[in-house]
């Protein structure tokens, strides 16, 4: 789906370069963000040749990112329809723990586990509204994000990748500076919807149970 967006995006650009006067904007973004993210991890106790109490460790954390963004949008009078698409990976720190598995009954083996997560093809769908001739507008829109796990488990299981989807509410002011060229400040609050993975093993469950944040984007663009 990623790439029937990207070459969306990419075949307006083009038309909007060959014409005129034809209500499309394009542009490119650099924005801030800060997200705050809650996780839970659960270990099955009945795993291995074991039994026992299922282990289960919550952590939240904050997460800030710079990343730049290109966009497309449609005017429809007082509306603007568009597509915000951001090219690079998302990349999360990595965390690393150490813990010791208890495999059998009697005896447990000390392992570490390293996780890095990044996000992937980052995709808003919007709908953009301008109130009255201030310069300023409201922004409602659709996230979708692809999840890519990268880790590597001391007891040797793997996750597998999923994506998201999430509601995005802005606001911003919009300023033109003639020959069609125009430049935006605009703040945002996305709110993602909660996933889970589980292991190749099968014994352990992650869950993102929460994650949310804000940014602030500046946009240079043009309007044909």
């Amino acid at each position: 789906m990623r790439k029937i967006l990207v070459t969306i995006i990419l075949s307006l650009f083009a038309m909007g370069t060959a014409s005129a006067e034809i209500g499309v904007n394009v542009g490119i973004s650099g924005q801030l963000g800060l997200f705050s993210a809650t996780a839970t991890e659960k270990d099955a106790g009945n795993h291995g040749t074991t039994t026992g109490d299922n282990e289960t460790n919550r952590d939240s954390d904050f997460i800030g990112l710079g990343y730049h963004s290109i966009f497309i949008e449609k005017e429809l009078g007082p509306l603007a329809i568009g597509v915000d698409y951001v090219p690079e990976a998302l990349e999360t720190e990595t965390a690393e723990n150490t813990n010791h598995d208890k495999t059998t009954s009697a005896t447990a083996s000390r392992v570490t586990n390293k996780v890095q997560v990044d996000f992937e093809d980052l995709t808003t769908i919007y709908v953009a509204l301008n109130l009255g001739d201030t310069g300023s507008y409201v922004k409602l829109g659709h996230a979708m994000v692809d999840i890519v796990t990268n880790e590597k488990l001391g007891t040797g299981s793997t996750y597998g990748n999923t994506d998201i989807s999430a509601t995005t509410v802005g606001i911003g002011y919009n300023s033109d500076f003639g020959n069609g060229m125009f430049i935006r400040a605009e703040g945002t609050y996305m709110e993602f919807d909660g996933t889970s993975l589980k292991s190749s093993s099968g014994s352990q469950t992650i869950s993102l149970d929460s994650l949310d944040g804000v940014t602030g984007k500046i946009s240079v663009g043009k309007s044909f």
